[in-house]
């Protein structure tokens, strides 16, 4: 019926239909051939020969540091040999104040050595553009100083609505032949008398059992903002250069056993994830650094040190043993860092990371509050690092957890597709340790469970196809939802 009246409509009129139809098509073609010659224009636009000379022109977003490009992926084995010279450059709008009127001036500003270095034809004869102090401290910059700039604590914001859930912590975890370790220098919130709780938690999985250690202390600010340098009781972190520095001596729960010892993770230039920060209402934020996807791993650890130990003798007397301490190498290991901030009252997340010959693995994703966020709006994120940088990363991820009988993950099964990054992860999991947290969004609290599993991992990465199984950790949680 419809169809019907629109043709007779049409035909009743057919002149002012034909001047019709002829308008609309030429509003058409007009509106192609604008969009046509706009893509070209923004095409030029970013020309890396039009922006100031080079070859290739890298766009970054607010939250990637631009000295991390310069001395991080740039400075990567693949490609240090390939740059002859690069040279950040930012632009924003000015206003000229002229005849009481404001004029908008688009700017662009960038490092007049390097500039010229590039062949800049803007600015190449302006000779009183020389390179200011800030500029040299951009062109000094290292990857060992970068490294130290993405792993260093924050402030604590202001947002009284969440102040009290803030905590950052510094995680590594590492295996080698003799066992395999999880280990967190944590700092938490103020207390009313203005310190700030830290502490150290060990677990260390050897011989198929895991055993937990830890210790404590009460810090003040001003020890907090040396990070990630931080002292924990007889416990410490050191970075000197691209090498970690551990110092471990924590015990076991009521002081029965007793580790000690020191351990070294070394970073390298571009195997890394750069800072990430999610927000929210009222201030509520979280953060997530990778310092270290994969690096070299050595020390020792020694367990023991405990009370001595009695043991019956046959004439039904006793015998006072005492107790032997076990060497635990880690020498020749494989270990991960990275470096977590934020409020974290009701927040839960999905984690995972593995790693096999020169490439790793991560996946997660973070639940926020929901008075800060809608946790349906934020994406899982699954990544890819290669020996010299990332291979890919997707954030159209499923992550789906099968429980066992005992209500713990049995099964994980990760998929991810992006234009750089088509695979499926499945984890197998063989361990888990469960931490009880009183805070939650649920009454009770919620099971915080770290996980040891079998990943199995195929698909492709950058172009490079992967197929490969290894051991790696997860984290979850039960009872959050």
């Amino acid at each position: 019926m419809i169809g019907r009246l629109a043709f007779r409509s049409l035909t009743a009129h057919p002149l002012r239909s034909a001047v019709l139809a002829a308008g609309f098509g030429l509003g058409v073609a007009v509106m192609a051939i604008l969009l046509g010659v706009a893509a070209i224009v923004l095409e030029q636009a970013e020309s890396p020969e039009l922006v100031g000379g080079g070859d290739v022109l890298i766009r970054l977003g607010p939250q990637v540091p631009a000295p991390l490009v310069l001395s991080g992926t740039l400075q990567s084995d693949a490609l240090r040999s390939r740059v002859r010279v690069a040279s950040p450059y930012d632009t924003t709008d000015l206003y000229l104040q002229q005849d009481g009127r404001a004029t908008r001036v688009f700017a662009r500003g960038g490092i007049p050595s390097l500039e010229r270095a590039l062949d800049d034809r803007e600015t190449r004869d302006i000779s009183a553009w020389t390179d200011s102090p800030a500029d040299a401290a951009w062109k000094s910059s290292s990857p060992a100083n970068v490294l130290r700039s993405i792993d260093s604590f924050h402030a604590i914001p202001d947002a009284p609505a969440w102040e009290s859930s803030w905590a950052e912590w510094l995680y590594f975890n590492g295996r080698a032949s003799d066992a395999r370790f999880y280990l967190t220098f944590l700092v938490g919130p103020r207390t009313p008398a203005g310190q700030r709780v830290a502490g150290v938690r060990l677990q260390l999985e050897r011989n198929g059992r895991t055993q937990n250690y830890a210790t404590s202390a009460l810090l003040s600010d001003e020890d907090v903002m040396h990070a990630p340098d931080l002292t924990i009781g007889d416990s410490s972190v050191r970075l000197e250069g691209m090498t970690y520095h551990i110092h471990l001596d924590v015990h076991a729960p009521a002081g029965a056993d007793r580790v000690v010892g020191d351990l070294t993770l070394t970073a390298s230039a571009g195997r890394l994830i750069p800072p990430l920060e999610i927000r929210g209402a009222r201030g509520w934020l979280t953060g997530y650094v990778v310092p270290v996807m994969s690096g070299p791993l050595e020390g020792m650890l020694t367990v023991g040190g405990g009370p001595d130990k009695v043991r019956p003798t046959e004439n039904g007397a006793s015998d006072r043993v005492r107790a032997t301490d076990d060497e635990v190498s880690l020498s020749g290991g494989v270990g991960y860092h990275d470096h977590n901030w934020g409020f974290w009252k009701d927040v839960s997340w999905q984690w995972g990371q593995v790693q096999h010959e020169d490439v790793s693995f991560i996946y997660g994703r973070v639940f926020p509050p929901r008075d800060a966020a809608d946790p349906e709006r934020f994406p899982g994120f699954v990544g890819a690092l290669g020996p010299d940088g990332p291979l890919g990363y997707a954030t159209n991820v499923q992550i789906s957890e099968t429980n066992g009988a005992d209500g713990r993950p049995k099964t994980i099964a990760i998929s991810a597709r992006g234009a750089s990054l088509n695979l499926k992860m499945s984890v197998d999991v063989a361990s888990s340790v469960t931490t009880h947290m009183a805070q939650g969004p649920v009454a009770g609290g919620v099971d915080f469970l770290q996980l040891r599993g079998n990943y199995t991992v195929r698909g492709r990465a950058g172009g490079r196809e992967v197929s490969f199984s290894a051991l790696g950790s997860a984290e979850t949680f039960r009872g959050t939802r």
